[in-house]
Parts: C-alpha cells; structure tokens; sequence
C-alpha cells in the first residue's frame, strides 16, 4: 500500500484536508459567552441580527496566509477594528456562503473567482448583537484587492501559522456594561486582532488544529 504524500503543515492543502477529515459546522455553543458564561444573558439573546464573513487563506507556496482587514474609523458597528471581511445577510444572498462572498467583492475587490468555499465554522455570537456565520475559502493565487475606502482601511496578510498557534493567543479583559469581559486577543505587529475576529480564529484553531 503506498503511502500518502506529506502535506506542508500550515499550507492550503493541509488545512483542506484537516476540514475533510472533521465535521465544521454543528449546533455548537460558540460566542463570546464562551469566555464569559456569567455574561450569557447579556450576549445570547432576541434579536441578534445575522451577518456573514469570510476567512480567506491565501494558498502561497511557503505557507498559507489569512487576509484580514482594518475597518474605517466611521463605521457604525466595530469602528476602527482588524476584522475579516463581512458583512450583514441580505435577504436577496442565497446563502451566509454567498454573502460572505459579496461583501469580501464589495469591501476589498477579491474576485469570488478566486475562492473556494471549502466549509463553515458553527455560527459565532457577539457582544455587539451579530450572529456571525464564518465561511472558510481558500484564495487561489493571481487575484487582485481594490479597497472600498468606505468601509475598510486597509487590508494585510497574516501568517495561518501566527494565527493557529496558541501561544500567540492572549486572554485580556476590559470594562463592558458595567461588567469585566474576557476576550482573546492576538498582536501582530502593529496590528492588534482581538474581540470578535480574534474569537473566531480561536474557534478555527479549536476546530482544527487544537
């Protein structure tokens, strides 16, 4: 019996097959209440409006990357934040996939050309009143970004293996509604990845690679 070739650790085709051999998306309880279980009642609740981002990992020959943006200082909801890219669900989007894709094209010009959906992380409850779906694709390489400067700041490239890695998974907490919260944060450089974003990479890491 021959054996299967190795895959590069940290490379699109490994996390590709770390999603074929296990189940992503699930009914499971994930949010920042995780973290925060006394705060539950203040996190799950009514009304939670349905949003959608997308998890781009950038399929480079040395090692995958992640695209994460930095979102305007003007926008209503996480001003100022590192954030994937995402929005809201429209009801004319087909699916979270296919809004996900959208609002990836709006914010920062990638092609849905380029990507490939290869799964669905469970949806991931905020603090700020999202139900947020993560969409997993892998970017093929060639594409272009053209920044919507409405929305987004910037975009940048993070290394999958940074971000996979738990030692560069902080625990902080700060004040919010009149209550201490707890958050994972993540300094890269001179970014700062924490709150929501950072949640949902410590939900990735915990799905694959813990």
């Amino acid at each position: 019996m021959m054996d299967m070739p190795s895959v590069e650790p940290y490379s699109a085709a490994d996390l590709r097959r770390r999603v074929e051999r296990r189940k992503l998306a699930a009914d499971d309880d994930w949010g920042d209440h995780r973290a925060n279980p006394e705060l539950r009642h203040l996190i799950v609740r009514e009304g939670l409006r349905d949003a959608a981002v997308l998890i781009p990992v950038v399929d480079h020959a040395d090692g995958a990357s992640v695209i994460l943006t930095k979102r305007t200082e003007k926008l209503r909801h996480h001003s100022g934040q590192v954030a994937f890219p995402g929005g809201r669900i429209d009801p004319t989007d087909a699916s979270a996939e296919d809004a996900a894709l959208r609002e990836t094209e709006e914010e920062i010009g990638l092609d849905r050309s380029f990507i490939e959906v290869i799964g669905r992380l469970p949806d991931y409850v905020s603090g700020s009143g999202f139900r947020v779906a993560p969409v997993l694709g892998i970017v093929h390489p060639g594409f272009l970004l053209t920044i919507n400067e409405d929305e987004v700041d910037d975009a940048f490239e993070v290394p999958l293996r940074f971000i996979m890695d738990a030692a560069n998974h902080n625990k902080e907490s700060r004040e919010w509604q009149g209550h201490i919260r707890r958050y994972y944060a993540m300094p890269y450089g001179d970014r700062y990845i924490w709150g929501l974003t950072a949640g949902i990479i410590r939900m990735l890491y915990e799905r694959l690679y813990a």
